[in-house]
C-alpha cells in the first residue's frame, strides 16, 4: 500500500508536522529524506532496510560514497544531498557555541564535538581554542591517527594555542570503538598537555572523549 493511502496521523511528513521530527522513527525520518520508495517498496519500507543493510543510522550517515551508492534506492544524488545536510548540523552547531558570550552550556560543545569527531573510522585529536572569556577563536583537527590511536604532540599543540593567542582550550578525541571510556593514555596525555600550556598560562577546560553514545567528560570525572 502505499503511503498516500496510509491514515494522515502514520505519514511520516504529516506525522512530524503534527507531533515534531523526534516523535519519528529513524525508519521514518530516513523516509522523509528518501521521498521516495523503489519497486515494491514505499519509502519507510525502503528506510528500514537500509537501516537493516548499514546496521543503523549512525553507520548509514557515515558510510563512504561508494558504500552508499551500491545500497538499492540511493546513488550520488542522495549521497550529495546527504553530505549537505550532515554539513548544514555541523554548521548549525558551530553557530550556536559562536553566538554564546562563553562555553556556558557544556551539553552544547560536547553536541559540536559529537558531530565534528564520531564519524571518524580512525581516532582524531582536536581543540577548540579560546579567549580569556571562554568564547570560542576557532576549532582544528591537529592529529590523526589509526584506529589503534594517534600521535599527539604537546609542542604542536602549545605552538598552535600560542598563534592563536588563547588563553584556554578543550581537548577532544574520538574511540572508533565506539567505547568512550577514557583509557590510561588519554589521561597521561591530558596531563602531559596541561603541564606543558601551564608554562605559558593557557589553561585546559576540559578533554572530551567522542564514542557512540554521550561524550565522556574527564573534567567530570576529575581527571583534568
Amino acid at each position: 500500500m502505499p503511503i498516500t493511502d496510509w491514515p494522515i496521523d502514520e505519514r511520516p511528513r504529516e506525522k512530524l508536522l503534527q507531533r515534531g521530527a523526534h516523535s519519528l522513527s529513524d525508519a521514518e525520518l530516513l523516509a522523509i529524506f528518501l521521498r521516495t520508495g523503489v519497486t515494491g517498496q514505499t519509502a519507510v519500507d525502503l528506510a528500514r532496510s537500509l537501516l537493516g543493510e548499514f546496521g543503523g543510522l549512525r553507520q548509514l550517515l557515515a558510510a563512504n560514497q561508494q558504500q552508499f551508492c551500491q545500497a538499492r534506492g540511493l546513488g550520488q544524488a542522495k549521497f550529495a544531498q546527504l553530505q549537505a545536510v550532515l554539513e548544514m548540523s555541523r554548521r548549525y552547531l558551530r553557530e550556536q557555541l559562536r553566538k554564546s558570550d562563553s562555553l556556558t552550556n557544556p551539553q552544547q560543545t560536547r553536541n559540536y564535538l559529537q558531530a565534528k569527531l564520531r564519524h571518524y573510522p580512525y581516532e582524531v585529536f582536536s581543540c577548540l581554542f579560546l579567549d580569556n572569556r571562554h568564547r570560542i577563536i576557532c576549532y582544528e583537527e591537529l592529529f590523526r591517527g589509526t584506529i589503534d590511536g594517534a600521535s599527539v604532540h604537546p609542542r604542536e599543540v602549545v605552538k598552535r594555542a600560542l598563534e592563536h593567542n588563547a588563553a584556554a582550550l578543550i581537548l577532544a578525541h574520538n574511540h572508533p570503538s565506539g567505547v568512550a571510556e577514557p583509557s590510561r593514555a588519554d589521561q597521561q596525555i591530558t596531563k602531559r598537555l596541561k603541564e606543558a600550556l601551564a608554562l605559558v598560562d593557557i589553561r585546559v577546560l576540559d578533554h572530551i572523549v567522542i564514542g557512540e553514545g554521550e561524550p565522556v567528560s574527564l573534567a567530570e570525572l576529575g581527571m583534568v
